[in-house]
């Protein structure tokens, strides 16, 4: 597949619980994009920018009003799209990027209880054009999830630190946003073998280079 100049790029984020297993999923994606000849941008939310891995350090690990967390969350995004993501796909290339704005929508909104009409303005604020062109959301149970953590870290941030029943709140308001958003949104059942979800993952992926061949 070759990749065109003036072609505008794609966008695939990578979305779910923490200790969902996304990180292997997101190293195996780049490479298969790369193997195909395109230049690929990977990134993450919040962060991506100086700027925005100060906000992601703040957020991480200070306690603040719900309303704060999620203004700091879209004002993180702002700078990333502005200096990151935009001028990527504008290039053609393709982002990569760990959380994006159904991250806000499942922790803030679901989670933390931020009043939906008070999400919506802002995501219309800050990207009110664009949407990830890919989004796979892994799905795995909360206490499964907290197995993964509780073996695969020594530090944990306050998000992580969090009780079940917040990421029960988190999973359902990913899934919930994944039947409004059907066809962008691809559910992955994360609690099966690496190898099995990685086919699955990878599959989603040459799928849409198909579309955009």
């Amino acid at each position: 597949m070759s990749q065109h100049p003036s072609a505008r790029g794609r966008f695939i984020t990578f979305e779910g619980i923490d200790g969902a297993g996304k990180s292997s999923q997101i190293a195996a994606t780049v490479d298969l994009l790369r193997e195909r000849g395109l230049t690929v941008v990977q990134s993450r939310e919040p962060g991506g920018t100086p700027l925005s891995e100060k906000l992601r350090s703040i957020v991480l690990a200070d306690p603040m009003h719900l309303e704060t967390e999620a203004l700091m969350m879209f004002a993180a995004r702002r700078e990333h799209l502005a200096l990151i993501i935009e001028p990527a796909l504008a290039r053609g290339d393709w982002v990569v990027c760990d959380r994006f704005t159904d991250a806000t929508y499942a922790y803030q909104v679901g989670g933390r209880g931020l009043d939906e009409d008070k999400f919506r303005a802002l995501e219309q604020w800050v990207h009110p054009h664009l949407q990830p062109d890919l989004t796979l959301l892994f799905d795995v149970p909360p206490a499964l999830a907290a197995e993964r953590l509780a073996s695969g870290r020594a530090e944990t941030d306050r998000f992580e630190r969090e009780q079940r029943d917040f990421f029960e709140r988190v999973r359902a308001a990913y899934l919930q946003r994944a039947v409004a958003s059907a066809g962008r949104i691809a559910v992955v059942d994360a609690a099966r073998p690496l190898a099995v979800v990685t086919d699955d993952v990878l599959g989603s992926v040459r799928r849409l280079l198909e579309q955009t061949a």
